[in-house]
């Protein structure tokens, strides 16, 4: 059975959460292990009519079947993680690293007040960055010290070897998007680390030859909340207009949009060694297309877009997005 990971192609907001729902859902995956950042980032999903936001646990959380894991790169919350565990009944199957960083409120009044994070990037005011920050200075408390959590510590990179070991399916989930990335983004408007797929190997303590598949979530359309370069960005009118104006679902912002950015998706593929890409709220550019799960019932425009992508990646669109619910996807995967 595979190890895959899933990440973001552009600045977040890309539909991830969906796209690991719908995985998790139809492959039964086996764990589900969360790298990048922390609670800054928030993925959602509608399920059964429900809509479902996660923070700290892996979109798998819905799945009773499926074994959640925060790797150590993760920065946790305990409050926001204590209340997900209650809100999936998850805490048989809930496994936080020992080494994962621990936010204090510290970190959230230092990220909420810092002129320069808050003003000028605009941060998501959740003490992230100023955890990581006291990461790089070696005097973050870690979760084996929280005695909040103690319930639900473990050792996630021997958990993911253990499994694949066993045959067992593996899904490592990313946050944010490439372009948030410390080193590859568009600095200094981006996130207080890495967040391409290496990073998430690193985070969740696995390496890259254990990895099958790289899978990079890209929107029909770009968003993006907070300050930073936005090429082509369109007038807040025109991308209501378009029903391409959206909120952030960790703070509720207001985001930034643009049209599909072929150059930076190409960049995105190379830097994250994608193997292949989902494409989500197709429905959104093309309405007649909500709820399509068969490719050939796409109208040609759409399709033509896709293809157009395709060609320009080199890459096939292994999983498209035509509306919010889970199951709105066509799955063309062999």
């Amino acid at each position: 059975m595979p190890c895959n990971i899933v990440v973001g192609g552009f600045f977040g907001d890309e539909g991830k959460g969906k796209i690991i729902a719908y995985i998790v859902k139809k492959d039964n995956i086996n764990l589900a292990a969360r790298g990048g950042v922390g609670p800054n980032a928030g993925h959602t999903f509608n399920l059964n009519g429900q809509t479902f936001k996660v923070r700290m646990l892996p979109s798998a959380a819905f799945n009773v079947k499926t074994t959640l894991a925060i790797g150590a790169g993760v920065l946790v919350n305990p409050k926001i993680l204590l209340n997900e565990i209650s809100s999936f009944n998850a805490q048989d199957r809930t496994f936080v690293d020992r080494n994962c960083g621990i936010i204090k409120e510290e970190h959230v009044m230092q990220d909420s007040t810092e002129g320069f994070l808050k003003d000028k990037i605009g941060t998501t005011g959740t003490g992230t960055g100023p955890a990581n920050s006291d990461r790089a200075l070696r005097k973050l408390s870690l979760a084996k010290d929280c005695l909040e959590i103690k319930d639900y510590l473990g050792e996630v990179s021997s958990m993911i070897h253990s499994n694949l070991d066993k045959k067992n399916s593996v899904l490592l989930e990313g946050t944010q998007g490439t372009y948030l990335s410390l080193y590859h983004g568009g600095y200094p408007f981006v996130t207080s680390k890495d967040v391409t797929a290496s990073s998430v190997c690193a985070d969740v303590g696995i390496g890259p030859k254990s990895i099958n598949e790289v899978l990079v979530v890209f929107k029909s359309y770009i968003t993006r909340v907070g300050g930073g370069p936005l090429e082509n960005e369109l007038e807040r009118v025109e991308s209501q207009k378009r029903g391409w104006l959206e909120y952030g679902s960790v703070t509720g912002r207001e985001r930034r949009s643009s049209p599909f950015n072929i150059e930076l998706a190409k960049r995105s593929i190379r830097l994250n060694g994608a193997t292949s890409f989902a494409l989500t709220k197709l429905d959104v550019l093309y309405p007649e297309c909500a709820g399509v799960k068969d490719y050939s019932k796409l109208t040609p425009s759409a399709k033509k877009f896709v293809e157009e992508i395709e060609a320009e990646l080199g890459l096939k669109a292994e999983l498209i997005g035509t509306g919010a619910d889970v199951d709105s996807v066509i799955d063309q995967r062999s």
